[in-house]
């Protein structure tokens, strides 16, 4: 999808300033482009949109605003980068995962230390860490992105659906093998009993074109503390113990879909796939990593252009039978620390407005721009702002309150913020993979696993 944002002044005015400018004021007007991910919810496109329109009034800069859905961002801006034709500012919830340490450390990304060292008191720490990435170039360490948003991993359960089965949320066992039994081995029999229907009790993200198969899988490998890789990006997999929890995550992980506890089309599931499944009601609980599911009902509820009783069946899914979760504790008793995974952008050192550009940014993250277009995604992003985080907007539900409470307890980085060759891994999907060549292709755990640590190796080594 593409929208322009041309910044002018309205029809009624225009002819007014037209006749005022002179043409030296047309000649140095500055034109940016900005590349940016569609987003979820149109409230979180609103509020980017109200920013380049106040920008523009403030800074006579026009802002020419191309928006791509998420899968198309990563192509169109290689391409731009073979071309010599990139934006001058750009945005994708994917750049951060797939591309944008190789481009940091390709000296393809201008340094944005400039902009973000004066307001970096206002940053959570964990926020600015991931935006700070090793140039090979300079061999140097530098802000080669700014922080946007962050999503970390949550659990949502249909409680009316627990009900039918016959259980309550206090009957579900924190302890992690007790846990993923009571799913599999209770609920799903008894709710299958209950409707006559073929439900699941568990949505398992396992497709090789699916983010959340390997987000899913890093708070598995969180559950047994494997650590892939040190501070300093230096690969661990050696590690015997490494191995040894390695093969223990996967196997929990795939035996859900063994034991016939997911739906046979999570091998090959995409990112809005389990969404669909939990909304279609055929899951009982999935894992995800935003609160983007319970925020449909939400946006639902308060869309005039649905029906009263469609905008009420919304209220009452989002505030009473939907329940945001947090995973059990591990199976050593410890609680697990959740990835989270900071959003960044970035300008490119080929961009041809690049103190413009700076500008753009600047602009962007003051706390009163910044704030609403994050709120704009009702919840499922979370701010990078100290201050932000601390709004009211997070305290106004049980949902978010959820979110504050799991960030607040603290987060870990992804690995591709240390070693910038995960981003490959992670393009790959070497752990869904993994995942395929056991529950589809019969493989043992352990040669699976050996196999997705000799191309860890071969990658990141």
């Amino acid at each position: 999808m593409r929208s322009k944002v041309i910044g002018a002044v309205s029809l009624a005015v225009a002819a007014v300033g037209l006749f005022a400018a002179t043409a030296p004021a047309f000649a140095q007007q500055k034109t940016i482009t900005v590349w940016w991910g569609k987003g979820f919810y149109r409230s979180e496109d609103d509020a980017l949109i109200d920013t380049i329109k106040k920008f523009e009034a403030k800074t006579g800069i026009k802002v020419e605003l191309s928006q791509y859905a998420i899968q198309d961002m990563i192509p169109k801006t290689v391409a731009a980068l073979d071309a010599g034709t990139v934006p001058d500012v750009a945005y994708s919830d994917s750049y951060d995962v797939q591309a944008q340490g190789k481009w940091a450390y390709e000296g393809k990304l201008e340094d944005l230390t400039d902009v973000m060292e004066p307001i970096k008191g206002r940053f959570v720490q964990n926020t600015l860490d991931a935006s700070i990435l090793y140039n090979d170039v300079t061999k140097k360490k530098a802000y080669y992105g700014f922080p946007l948003k962050q999503q970390s991993m949550h659990v949502q359960i249909w409680n009316d659906m627990l009900e039918k089965a016959g259980f309550k949320l206090a009957d579900i066992p924190t302890d992690w093998t007790g846990y993923w039994t009571f799913w599999c081995d209770k609920v799903q029999p008894a709710i299958r009993k209950a409707t006559g229907q073929r439900i699941y009790a568990v949505g398992q993200p396992m497709g090789v074109e699916s983010t959340d198969a390997f987000q899913s899988f890093y708070t598995f490998m969180d559950a047994y503390h494997v650590k892939l890789v040190d501070d300093d990006g230096k690969l661990l997999v050696d590690d015997p113990k490494v191995r040894e929890n390695l093969i223990k995550a996967m196997k929990d992980y795939t035996d859900t879909y063994i034991k016939g506890c997911t739906p046979p089309s999570s091998t090959t599931w995409k990112d809005p796939d389990n969404n669909v499944a939990f909304h279609n009601k055929t899951i009982v609980m999935t894992h995800n990593f935003t609160i983007s599911i319970a925020a449909k009902w939400f946006e639902d509820s308060t869309n005039q252009a649905l029906t009263q009783e469609q905008r009420d069946a919304g209220k009452k899914a989002y505030e009473q039978d939907i329940v945001t979760a947090s995973f059990p504790k591990a199976p050593d008793g410890s609680t697990i620390r959740y990835r989270s995974d900071v959003k960044t952008g970035l300008v490119f050192t080929a961009a041809k407005n690049k103190p413009e550009a700076k500008q753009f940014i600047s602009f962007l993250l003051q706390e009163e721009n910044v704030r609403p277009y994050i709120e704009g995604a009702l919840g499922r992003w979370f701010p990078v702002t100290k201050e932000s985080q601390e709004s009211p907007f997070w305290q106004a539900d049980k949902h978010r309150k959820a979110v504050y409470a799991q960030f607040k307890g603290g987060t870990a980085a992804f690995d591709f913020t240390k070693n910038w060759k995960f981003t490959i891994l992670n393009n790959e999907n070497v752990w869904a993979k993994a995942m395929n060549r056991v529950v589809s292709e019969k493989v043992p755990v352990d040669k699976a696993v050996d196999e997705l640590i000799a191309r860890i190796k071969q990658v990141a080594g």
